[in-house]
């Protein structure tokens, strides 16, 4: 993962300010398939989960997200309205000299944002500018430990800036010779960021190998990553407002990988410690080591399990067949992650509270929801309400089985109109004070 304090990607670490987190026992993400099969389809059969008019088609879902993030304000980051007819895509590209230290970025409408109606001879293809080590060196200052900003199981990331002021951030893999999977990594995760772009994952501006070097520069973004801001680490408590919108820009961003890019994309590590925050706390879906092309002509893709413990989808860890709803599986432990504000696993608390996700969907189910929120947060009744259905959303992604899990489309239709709830509830009591 790559911004301004994440991990090194690809090995799936964990990233607090360039210290590794600590690794819980892989075996606890299992423990939670008994709560979701038990009460997922009685439940869903009881409740529904979204509000009215939630079947508009999601091609209009992406409106605001083409708008550049750091043009956006928290207040007015996506409209309340689910009108995705008028959608607009925004395409940011890079084009610099031939050492690559110039980025001239160039934004263009280009109508409806599809893979079929995207133009690409008129946009450039991410991932393109060319760097030379000498220029990579010199920017991380020769790779000092002052300028590292993540640590990951596969590499180490750091902050760079070319001689025209422009920040990057620069992923040194790790130099082992008898590690031929690592060089796989590394090419997997190019040839997955050439074939992506969207506002709500990393911008890929090159990469570089040579001597011996494995370098990926990404774009550098600068409010640190989710799970730092959960953990207080910036020592201010970020609103339930924020993680609202930070899941829609999730729920996007994933959406976008699975269903509108060029070619299907399976991230495979959705985390709180993957996504980068904007200093207007819009997110960017990062870290692309793990990330699978999904197949065409299949239901699923057959390969050795990687992941995150506690985010891991279980049906995944027992078949070893992947396919996107093992990223929703992710999603609904990051849903909980946003409300309660813990980790997915807690070694040190008291075994029934050890697995976030399975605690928190008891809970649910026995009509404490509120129990579980961050008690940095006010249990407001806007608060409240969202907690409810966000929980309802996340009891369907934990399904034990990906047929009764809803797709990442859904999920973001779903959370717009979580969204729009809270906002109407919650403005009465803003407008009072």
């Amino acid at each position: 993962m790559i911004g301004s304090r994440n991990s090194g990607g690809g090995g799936g670490g964990e990233a607090a300010r360039a210290r590794a987190r600590p690794r819980s026992d892989p075996g606890d993400s299992r423990d939670l398939s008994h709560v979701s099969v038990a009460t997922t389809d009685s439940y869903n059969s009881e409740r529904s989960v979204g509000s009215a008019g939630r079947g508009i088609p999601f091609l209009d879902a992406f409106r605001s997200c083409f708008v550049s993030a750091e043009a956006r304000s928290p207040e007015a980051s996506l409209s309340d309205e689910f009108h995705p007819s008028q959608q607009l895509s925004q395409s940011m590209s890079s084009q610099g000299s031939s050492s690559g230290s110039n980025f001239e970025r160039r934004r263009s409408i280009k109508g409806l944002y599809s893979p079929m109606l995207r133009n690409s001879s008129d946009m450039e293809i991410p991932g393109s500018t060319k760097f030379s080590l000498s220029e990579i060196q010199k920017a991380t200052k020769n790779f000092s430990p002052n300028m590292k900003i993540g640590q990951g199981g596969s590499g180490t990331v750091y902050k760079g800036q070319l001689h025209d002021g422009t920040l990057m951030a620069v992923k040194r893999a790790k130099k082992n010779i008898y590690d031929k999977h690592m060089g796989r990594e590394f090419r997997n995760e190019i040839e997955t960021l050439q074939c992506i772009e969207h506002l709500n994952l990393v911008r890929f501006h090159g990469y570089l190998e040579f001597g011996g070097e494995q370098l990926i520069i990404v774009e550098y973004v600068p409010n640190g990553n989710l799970r730092e801001h959960l953990d207080g680490v910036t020592g201010k408590t970020l609103e339930f407002s924020l993680r609202l919108d930070i899941a829609i820009d999730v729920a996007h961003a994933i959406t976008y990988l699975h269903t509108y890019s060029d070619h299907p994309v399976i991230h495979r590590d959705i985390k709180s410690s993957n996504i980068l925050l904007t200093n207007n706390y819009r997110a960017k879906v990062a870290d692309f080591g793990f990330a699978k092309l999904a197949p065409t002509d299949a239901s699923h893709v057959s390969t050795q399990v990687k992941g995150t413990a506690g985010y891991l989808d279980p049906e995944y860890l027992k078949t070893y067949q992947l396919n996107e709803k093992s990223d929703v599986y992710s999603f609904g432990v990051l849903l909980v992650e946003l409300v309660t504000g813990r980790r997915p696993i807690e070694p040190k608390r008291m075994i029934i509270e050890r697995v976030t996700a399975k605690w928190a969907m008891e809970k649910f189910v026995e009509g404490n929801a509120i129990q579980t929120l961050d008690p940095n947060l006010e249990a407001t009744d806007a608060v409240n309400l969202a907690v409810e259905k966000m929980y309802e959303l996340a009891l369907q992604c934990l399904a034990t089985t990906k047929r009764n899990r809803p797709s990442m489309r859904r999920c973001a239709e779903i959370l717009w109109g979580i969204r729009k709830d809270f906002r109407e509830l919650a403005l009465p009591a803003s407008s009072m004070n």
